[in-house]
């Protein structure tokens, strides 16, 4: 009986996994980079709601309450992590489905956040989820087609190990430089210039969605075996979608602020 929970626990450890966005290094990189586009009235804002800490360590709280007991997260929350859009299709034509989507749970935690009479647990939660999912929507698979759960079920090697393709953009891309979220940000964040936060600067999910599609659509390897070349021909995008998503998370941060 033992053996038998103990392996049900690892295939959930699995399986959350599996469905994470960036993994923790990246989530962390996207909140350590939007502090620094933060306004002055969202900083004091932010601060009010989750004192003590910042948005690299809120951006993961989403994944890391994937395992909690808790009817919300085990049955209500799994769908917010992600949107499915078919290829040839955009998301204004798909829209949500009844049980939601990033987007329907963002509208959601922006109406919390906006809401003087909410709590303060509310808002926290709020907070911290819609982090997350505007640093998941610029994850190319989280943009999912619909039909290999945004790839995870496309098994490979990766650097010579069993993986799947969602586990590359989640954390392997990344992995492989051993970096610490924190270099990441430095080097990342000495790369953005002021024309790039006026091109990227937009709260509009929708546009990270297209965005993420037409990625999507080229990420798809023609074999099962990846490693060096598939590193050097995504990296860069990938680093790419870290930055923008840094920017825009201060974006939303600092809209929401400015209208309360």
């Amino acid at each position: 009986m033992k053996f038998k929970l103990l392996a049900s626990a690892i295939l959930l450890c699995i399986g959350t996994q599996q469905a994470y966005a960036w993994g923790q290094t990246g989530h962390r990189i996207t909140g350590k980079l939007a502090e620094n586009y933060l306004s002055d009235e969202a900083r004091i804002w932010v601060m009010e709601i989750l004192p003590n800490e910042s948005l690299a360590e809120a951006s993961t709280y989403a994944d890391e309450m994937r395992s909690s007991p808790d009817e919300f997260w085990q049955k209500v929350a799994g769908p917010y992590h992600y949107v499915s859009v078919p290829k040839g299709k955009k998301y204004v034509e798909v829209g949500s489905p009844p049980n939601g989507d990033a987007v329907s749970a963002l509208n959601s935690f922006t109406s919390t956040l906006k809401d003087p009479k909410a709590s303060l647990e509310a808002k926290q939660l709020a907070l911290r989820f819609a982090i997350h999912i505007i640093g998941d929507l610029h994850q190319p698979l989280h943009a999912g087609n619909g039909t290999d759960r945004g790839g995870n079920d496309v098994k490979l090697e990766f650097f010579w190990e069993d993986s799947n393709l969602h586990r590359v953009w989640d954390s392997g891309l990344l992995d492989r430089r051993k970096l610490s979220f924190s270099e990441w940000s430095e080097w990342l964040g000495k790369k953005i210039t002021p024309e790039d936060v006026s091109k990227w600067t937009t709260t509009d999910p929708t546009v990270y969605i297209e965005e993420s599609i037409a990625i999507r659509d080229t990420i798809y390897p023609d074999g099962d075996k990846l490693s060096w070349q598939y590193l050097y021909d995504h990296l860069p995008t990938a680093k790419q979608r870290l930055k923008m998503a840094g920017v825009r998370i201060a974006a939303y941060l600092n809209e929401i602020a400015a209208e309360k």
